[in-house]
Formats: C-alpha cells, sequence, structure tokens
C-alpha cells in the first residue's frame, strides 16, 4: 500500500525552527565525525599524491596511469554485499555489524597511509601504489559501511540533514588532506634533514602522511563511542547457494520488485544527475592554469574558499530538503549545477579576472551543495533496510561511472572548439536530468520497509 512519501511537504511539515534542530541531534553529530574519517583517504591517494609524485619527478603520464587507483571507488558495490551480511568475528560480537566494518575499514586506511608515509617513490613506486591501493579499498569499504550506518540511524525525513553533516565533514576533511597536508609538509621541510636540499623531501611528505594518519582517530573514536543501529534480524540461510542469492542475488532483485519499470528511470536519473558537474569539473584546474591564475590564486579561492561554500551549500540543501522536500530541491540542484557551468563560459571570455573567479566558483560550489545534499537523501530514500549498504554502494557507483567516462573526452572537446563552447556543452548535459527529475517526482511514493512498521 503507497503511503505519502517524506519527500513531499505536507500539512505536517515540520517548522523551521525544529528542521534546522536536527543538526543538533546526536546521530547528526556523529555524521559530521564519520563523514571527517570518510573525506580524508580520497586527495590522498589521487590529488594530493599525484602533487607529491609530480615533485619527486614522476613523469605525468605515469601519473596519469597511476589515478586508476580510484576505480576502487567505482566498483565497490562488487564487494558491498558481503559488507552488508558477512560477520568480523569478535568485531562483530563486540561493536555490531555496521560498527564492526567500520572500525576494519578505518585500520586498514590508516595501515594503508602509514606505509605510504613510509615508502620513497624515488626508490620504486610499486610498495607506494600497494599502500594506496590498499587506502583506496579500506575508504571504499568504509563508505559502504559508513552509508549503511547512515541510513538506518535516522528515518527518512532526517536524511538529507544526516547527509548534509556528512558532507560538512567530508569537505572539511578534503580542505585538511588538499591544502592542510601541503601546509604540514612546508613545515616539516624546515624541521627535517633534509632541509638544505632543494627539490624534493621525502622526510617531510613522510610526516605530512603520519599526520593524515593520526587524523582518521576522529573517526575511529567516533565508531567506537557511537550506538550500532536498530539490529534487523535476518533469517539464516539453509545452505551456502541461498546465503549467496541472499547477499549478491537478492539486494538487486529486491529494488526491480519494488520499483518495476519505474526502476529503469530512477536509475537513468542517478546515472546522469551530476553529468554536469563531474564532466566540466575535469577541465577546471587546465582552465584555471590557461587564464593565467596562479597556484596561490587557485589554493585559496578554488580549494579552500569554495569548499567553504560548498559546506554552505549543503546546509541549505539540507535543510531545504526537510522543509520544501527532496525532489523540490533536486530539481533546484539540477538547475542550479547547469546553470552554474554557463558562468565558467562567461568567466572564459573575461580571462584573468580574481573577482570574477571567486563569484564563479562561489556560485558554483554553492549550486553544487545543494544538489548534493538532495541527491545523498534521495539516494537513501530508494534503499530498502535489509540490504542498504549494498544498494546504496550501488546508487553511488552508478552516479560516477557515465559521467567519468564521458568526461575522458573533455580534453579533446576543448582542444576542437575552446573553453566557452565546452563550458556550454556541459551546461546543455543538464537538460535530460531535468526532464528525468520531473518524470521522477511523479512516481508512486515508496517508503523503505523500515518506515512502514
Amino acid at each position: 500500500m503507497s503511503v505519502p512519501s517524506a519527500e513531499t511537504p505536507t500539512a505536517s511539515s515540520p517548522p523551521w525552527r525544529d528542521a534546522l534542530k536536527v543538526y543538533l541531534e546526536p546521530a547528526t553529530l556523529r555524521m559530521l565525525a564519520l563523514g571527517f574519517s570518510a573525506g580524508l583517504p580520497l586527495l590522498l591517494v589521487l590529488g594530493t599524491l599525484s602533487f607529491r609524485l609530480r615533485e619527486a619527478g614522476i613523469d605525468r603520464t605515469t601519473i596519469g596511469y597511476l589515478s586508476w587507483v580510484g576505480l576502487a571507488y567505482g566498483f565497490k558495490w562488487v564487494w558491498a554485499p558481503l559488507v552488508d551480511r558477512l560477520p568480523l568475528p569478535p568485531l562483530t560480537t563486540l561493536l555490531g555489524r555496521r560498527r564492526g566494518w567500520l572500525l576494519l575499514a578505518q585500520c586498514v586506511v590508516i595501515a594503508g597511509l602509514i606505509g605510504m608515509a613510509l615508502n620513497d617513490p624515488r626508490q620504486g613506486l610499486a610498495p607506494l601504489i600497494w599502500c594506496a591501493l590498499l587506502v583506496a579499498f579500506g575508504s571504499a569499504t568504509q563508505d559502504i559501511a559508513l552509508d549503511a550506518f547512515r541510513i538506518e540511524s535516522a528515518e527518512t525525513r532526517k536524511q538529507a540533514a544526516l547527509a548534509a553533516a556528512y558532507q560538512t565533514g567530508y569537505r572539511l576533511a578534503m580542505i585538511w588532506a588538499g591544502a592542510g597536508v601541503l601546509w604540514v609538509a612546508a613545515w616539516a621541510e624546515m624541521s627535517v634533514a633534509e632541509a638544505a636540499t632543494a627539490g624534493y623531501q621525502n622526510g617531510a611528505w613522510k610526516t605530512a602522511y603520519l599526520v593524515m594518519a593520526a587524523s582518521m582517530a576522529v573517526g575511529v573514536l567516533t565508531v567506537l563511542l557511537s550506538p550500532e543501529p536498530v539490529r534487523r534480524v535476518l533469517p539464516k540461510a539453509k545452505n551456502a547457494a541461498e546465503w549467496l542469492r541472499s547477499v549478491l542475488i537478492e539486494p538487486f532483485a529486491d529494488f526491480i520488485r519494488r520499483y518495476r519499470w519505474q526502476a529503469a528511470l530512477i536509475l537513468s536519473l542517478i546515472a546522469i544527475y551530476r553529468i554536469s558537474d563531474v564532466v566540466m569539473g575535469i577541465m577546471a584546474n587546465p582552465f584555471y592554469v590557461d587564464m593565467g591564475f596562479t597556484k596561490d590564486q587557485v589554493a585559496t579561492v578554488s580549494k579552500i574558499y569554495g569548499v567553504i561554500m560548498t559546506l554552505v551549500g549543503a546546509f541549505v540543501g539540507g535543510v531545504l530538503s526537510m522543509r520544501l522536500g527532496v525532489m523540490r530541491v533536486l530539481m533546484l540542484g539540477a538547475v542550479l549545477s547547469a546553470a552554474s557551468n554557463l558562468l565558467f563560459a562567461w568567466l572564459a571570455s573575461r580571462g584573468h579576472d580574481l573577482t570574477a573567479l571567486i563569484a564563479v566558483v562561489s556560485a558554483d560550489n554553492l549550486a553544487g551543495g545543494i544538489a548534493s545534499a538532495a541527491f545523498i537523501a534521495y539516494l537513501s530514500s530508494l534503499t530498502n533496510i535489509s540490504y542498504s549498504a549494498t544498494q546504496y554502494a550501488l546508487f553511488s557507483s552508478l552516479m560516477l561511472l557515465l559521467p567519468k567516462f564521458i568526461a575522458g573526452y573533455s580534453g579533446a572537446f576543448v582542444d576542437a572548439f575552446g573553453y566557452s563552447t565546452f563550458f556550454i556543452s556541459t551546461a546543455m548535459l543538464g537538460l535530460p536530468v531535468l526532464v528525468l527529475v520531473a518524470l521522477a517526482s511523479r512516481l508512486t511514493a515508496t517508503t523503505r520497509p523500515a518506515d512502514r512498521q
């Protein structure tokens, strides 16, 4: 039987004060800390690692190939069923299913970061890359368990607020793992024996990565001090074949059974919702360089100030989703994300204009924050709580695969047609998204099974 969705505002929508108070609830504050733990490893195996390798004299072609380490995040749905169902004695006994997997994943990340700290890329890349793979695998596993933990920690109407808190912690961690690790390495250059040597100083990077490993303590302590979500008693499998079916097949079959033909529409929306942002983002940094902006200007405006505006957008998106409904904010986010790409086309016509850069980056990150908060809440509402880790991992992986594939051709497009045409084209990619959001909004509301009980 269908019931009114929490994603559509009703006469019983909470007042603004109650909608804001959700950000002070323990579950929301826990997601802030766990979001920090989730966001920390990403740049350390991608952007920051590329900076370190280039400084060490590694050629750009090799660095490009090594970015494939990040594919672990795109295929996390492969082992998500195990995280959803497989117990980890004695961790499951001591902490529970979700917290046990979270703690294990965090320990793997810490071990990998320590390994990256202790290996000098000039002495051989293989050990460093194996450690980076370990970090990526542990980080992706943490994402799986954390998404399930978040979904199971609150009812549907509070998911937008939890998503906003998660994004806030995630973005703060990206500032720390992006700009912060460079500050630590620069400070360490004055403290290590290599300080008198020009160029790459591995001792400074060793200190920086050890500090990053220690920073994972935020997530570890939060896991140890958090309550385990209410455990759902699952029927025991009669044999190995039935267990494999329940773990590997049932999560996907459940989604198809619940939404039937509408599943194709929902999956299409998930696959392309962030396409404008992802495709444009690949060319953002080359664009800044070609426009003559310095490293300091880009770091300050894009990596720090831009992230702060994303946090503001995430907060606004969470509050608006609580008050107006997720689907309305999902449409707003889609419109703003596409429109902000047109601002980059305008910036391309102005050349080196720092004030314009600040305005455009502010608008773009604000729009991205609003869209992300609503989108995460939407994905959370689609999951069956019995398979939350597996289904959410599938959704979050699907949303990147097609955009990432198309983005690979962005450089050739810019070379052929220029930046202005490229940015306008990426904005046009957002038009099908608007159609799919409108169609998805018309679907019969379907609540999570746990919400019906």
